[in-house]
């Protein structure tokens, strides 16, 4: 457990001494004294009130490391951006079942991509959309197809339907996958995605398609993820090696240099 460390860095990095925090969470200058030495434990009420006086979750307080993170994670934090990326606060998710009460598949095509970003959560916007079964797919996990559009994600072509299993803890997001991403800005994108939360709260994403460039996007920007689980598409890839392993290549070339520039921007 973290927490005596933890509200120590915090109370310094803004320059508190151990009395101005006392009176401000309503505890004995001791008390505190006794938490940043590990000596003492805090009762659930004052957790809490720690928890509310530095705007980080009781969890982050009590099992994250915060002299371990990335400056810009830290900034984050204390801008108030506490993101949860584990999953311990239940995301909402609509869906729908059959009557055999199993759970649907539902199509999302390209015309309501634009408003899945507003309406994924909304029952009313989710029963609308078309439904199947594929049976071949794992039991008691819940997957969504969506049409893609566009030709960065090669041998996925243009129009193709995307299966997505959905990821409740984010920290499972395995580097190098393929994954359906639901951004609050850019809307759905089928991209490989490069986790970077512990470093600087963001994800890399990339395209097959060497023309286009990888990009970040911060967490908060982020509503839903679904894993890539399989894909329909009415046309056959045409097999080329070659380009395939030129464009893995140049993918994992631009991903390192974003990689180094994050680095200095963060040592800067």
């Amino acid at each position: 457990m973290y927490f005596g460390s933890n509200i120590k860095l915090l109370r310094k990095r803004r320059k508190r001494s151990q009395e101005d925090v006392a009176q401000a969470v309503n505890i004995k200058r001791s008390s505190l004294s006794g938490y940043e030495l590990g000596t003492s434990e805090p009762n659930f009420e004052t957790l809490l009130a720690f928890s509310e006086y530095f705007k980080i979750s009781t969890d982050k307080l009590l099992k994250l490391d915060l002299n371990r993170v990335s400056e810009m994670y830290m900034s984050q934090l204390e801008k108030g951006f506490d993101i949860d990326i584990t999953g311990s606060k239940l995301r909402v998710l609509a869906t729908t079942v059959n009557s055999e009460n199993e759970e649907n598949i539902e199509l999302v095509p390209v015309k309501a991509k634009a408003g899945y970003t507003t309406g994924f959560s909304d029952p009313d916007f989710i029963k609308v959309l078309p439904t199947f079964q594929l049976p071949f797919l794992t039991k008691n996990r819940k997957y969504r197809t969506f049409q893609i559009s566009g030709d960065s994600m090669p041998p996925v072509s243009d129009k193709s339907w995307v299966t997505g299993e959905f990821v409740q803890n984010w920290e499972l997001i395995k580097n190098g996958y393929p994954y359906i991403v639901v951004t609050q800005d850019d809307g759905v994108v089928f991209k490989v995605v490069y986790n970077q939360m512990h470093k600087n709260q963001t994800l890399l994403l990339c395209s097959t398609n060497p023309e286009y460039k990888p990009y970040e996007i911060h967490v908060n920007e982020v509503v839903e993820m679904w894993k890539f689980v399989n894909y329909i598409s009415s046309e056959m890839p045409e097999p080329n090696l070659s380009r395939d392993h030129l464009g893995n290549s140049v993918m994992e070339l631009q991903k390192e240099l974003i990689e180094i520039k994050n680095t200095l921007r963060d040592k800067q």
